[in-house]
């Protein structure tokens, strides 16, 4: 069943998962899918931008939302490599999603968010006030992160109400 569960979460159907959960609640919902980069059901609907799927899986609360993938990837840095800003918005309201966590190469999601150029992702984040963290650069230089960090940074030198409006956040 946990294979049937992980299909439907990849491929963004919403109300399968909800069923399964629902006629399944011992359900392992952090199986994770070993022909498939050994990833659960929420890294997949995260990395597919799912975004009604992953609404379902953080409202489980057997979910763990921090499970890596063997390279160490976690849902949130795959949706901030993605730039799946959507996703990346619900998993920053989730408090219980570390989103500094590093990969086996110590690179953070902000590091490959900023890497990837993906700016919503990086506005989203400054709007959320949690904490940043670029980790290890590793491979890729340093500078070159920084330096795309600080040509958001404008976007961080406006207030937050600035960013909310710009984003069309209310309140």
């Amino acid at each position: 069943m946990e294979n049937t569960f992980w299909d439907a979460a990849k491929d963004g159907k919403e109300q399968e998962v909800k069923d399964i959960l629902r006629k399944n609640p011992s359900l392992n919902v952090n199986w994770k899918n070993e022909k498939n980069y050994a990833v659960t059901a929420l890294f997949a609907a995260c990395f597919n931008g799912h975004d009604s799927v992953v609404s379902v899986l953080l409202a489980h609360p057997d979910i763990d939302p921090n499970l890596k993938q063997k390279d160490g990837w976690t849902p949130f840095m795959t949706a901030c490599w993605s730039g799946k800003t959507s996703g990346v918005r619900l998993l920053l309201q989730d408090q219980r999603v570390m989103i500094n966590e590093p990969n086996i190469e110590g690179s953070t999601p902000l590091r490959w968010a900023a890497f990837k150029g993906n700016q919503d992702v990086i506005k989203w984040w400054i709007v959320s006030g949690r904490e940043m963290n670029l980790g290890t650069p590793g491979d890729i230089d340093k500078t070159e992160v920084v330096s795309l960090l600080e040509r958001f940074k404008s976007d961080a030198a406006k207030t937050r109400s600035e960013i909310r409006l710009e984003l069309g956040i209310n309140g």
